[in-house]
């Protein structure tokens, strides 16, 4: 099977400035042509629709790179298992897909873009079928949380424990999805702040977002005992990705979560890293997790933490996290991971660069020209 990567991506460039209407159309023909798989998604479509352009847009820029493609496809297998997608919905999907970018490409669609992109879809396809049924072997689509405990840390920041139904096998610095009973098939991602613990609990950051509809579930409307639905683990912000002894850690708000998750996991390596972590919040009200952190402190002792408020007027110095790494004068000479919003991230990323900070010693979960999104 060969694809035609030119052709592809010349076809792409005819629609993806209506990639937003392809979007659309592709979902109003697949609930048309095929209602049967309208059960699968959620009540509203608006996120789903950027997911779609935002998985195609990482298929596009991927062609060439099989491995990469290949594990992006595998994990978007995976995770589509919660869904209840089945092998017979590929052929639906990718019909529809084909028939959208036809229809919004302004009359400037060729038969052999059709060719050029059905070649590639059955190939996906067959990837993804293939690394869904390995999965189906050893792992659920979803697992059932109990929760354990529920802290409401600040008036829009709770902390929550779950217990997973069955054993939960993830990494440090990995995210998962999160569904709640009060919005079924919404799932939102969120960063698990913990390592692997013998108990098998997850801890989980929640932010209150306004008009999240799970945010606002898991924050106001959650208690422990309730239950809620996890997707299987992603991500790669592991440890693995350093090369370095020193480490520096650069937290936006919850974007502290997978980072604490790798300072415990660190703690109890005979070599562990020295860390600096700096973790930025608006107001000094907003630090949620101050005493996990000193104990962090005195379990890991080559562990500095150092708090950044940007936003309140009584607080001197005025800094974010990346403001204070230069503040105090640490010299990220190691591997630094970064986390926290899309905007926290990118403009981190270009400061560490100007700072002379190689390019492959910086880590975050997407580079700033991948789709914006980190967990929160």
């Amino acid at each position: 099977m060969t694809i035609n990567i030119g052709l592809i991506r010349h076809s792409w460039l005819l629609v993806a400035p209506a990639a937003e209407k392809v979007s659309m159309h592709f979902y109003g023909k697949l609930f048309s042509d095929y209602p049967q798989v309208r059960d699968l998604f959620p009540p509203a479509m608006d996120l789903q629709r950027d997911r779609l352009l935002k998985a195609l847009t990482q298929v596009v820029l991927n062609l060439e790179n099989g491995d990469a493609l290949g594990d992006y496809l595998g994990q978007l297998a995976r995770d589509h298992r919660k869904y209840g997608v089945r092998p017979e919905h590929y052929p639906a999907v990718g019909r529809c897909l084909v028939a959208a970018m036809r229809a919004n490409a302004g009359g400037a669609w060729l038969p052999v873009y059709d060719e050029a992109w059905t070649t590639a879809y059955n190939y996906i396809a067959e990837v993804m079928i293939q690394a869904a049924e390995e999965d189906a072997a050893h792992a659920p689509p979803s697992w059932t949380g109990t929760v354990v405990s529920h802290e409401v840390r600040t008036p829009d920041i709770a902390v929550i424990s779950v217990e997973p139904d069955q054993p939960y096998p993830f990494r440090a610095g990995q995210y998962t999805t999160l569904q709640s009973a009060h919005w079924p098939r919404v799932w939102r991602p969120y960063s698990i702040a913990n390592a692997p613990r013998h108990d098998n609990r997850l801890s989980f950051h929640v932010r209150a977002v306004p008009g999240g509809w799970v945010s606002t579930a898991l924050m106001r409307h959650t208690r422990p005992g309730d239950s809620i639905l996890l997707g299987p683990p992603r991500g790669s912000l592991v440890l693995e990705r350093a090369r370095t002894s020193h480490l520096v850690f650069l937290a936006g708000g919850t974007g502290l979560a997978p980072l604490k998750a790798l300072v415990e996991e660190s703690a109890w390596m005979a070599d562990r890293p020295s860390i600096d972590l700096f973790h930025g919040v608006r107001r000094s009200a907003d630090a949620y997790d101050t005493y996990d952190l000193r104990r962090l402190r005195s379990q890991h002792k080559r562990l500095r933490v150092i708090q950044a408020v940007s936003e309140e007027p009584a607080h001197w110095p005025q800094h974010t996290a990346v403001d204070a790494l230069e503040y105090h004068r640490v010299v990220p000479d190691g591997d630094v991971f970064v986390c926290g919003s899309p905007e926290m991230v990118r403009e981190t990323i270009v400061r560490l660069l100007a700072m002379g900070v190689r390019s492959d010693r910086v880590h975050t979960e997407f580079t700033p020209d991948s789709p914006s999104f980190v967990p929160s």
